[in-house]
């Protein structure tokens, strides 16, 4: 698994700004959101489900990977994906910065990456409440 990942009963709004809020109280900023429907609706005229992807940012841990290797500006920001599933229930899936310590050995890197993964595990227990 790439990510972390809850189910929600909320609508996909509310699940959009309660991850928001709940990304804001870890120290993360949402950076950018793409809404994955809407452009691919507009650019190759497919429907597909609501999909947003917003990419978190928290600058203190951003600095702190850049200056273990330039590289891993190529895995920032960490991706939350808000999707629509069809049973109706919303699917927040947070990557997992782990997961990057799998692609550069870097001891420095892991450490950094264990703290943030620690604050996005508390991002998927807030959505839990």
């Amino acid at each position: 698994m790439l990510g972390l990942t809850i189910h929600r009963k909320k609508s996909f709004e509310d699940t959009i700004n309660d991850t928001t809020e709940a990304l804001k109280k870890e120290g993360f900023g949402v950076l950018t959101t793409i809404d994955v429907k809407q452009t691919l609706k507009d650019k190759i005229g497919v429907d597909f489900k609501r999909y947003t992807i917003l990419g978190a940012c928290n600058p203190s841990f951003a600095h702190r990977a850049l200056q273990t290797t330039d590289e891993i500006g190529m895995l920032l920001p960490c991706n939350v994906v808000v999707t629509e599933e069809k049973n109706g229930e919303i699917k927040v899936s947070i990557f997992d910065p782990m997961t990057m310590t799998k692609l550069v050995q870097n001891s420095e890197l892991e450490s950094i990456a264990k703290e943030v993964q620690d604050k996005l595990v508390r991002v998927i227990h807030h959505l839990h409440a």
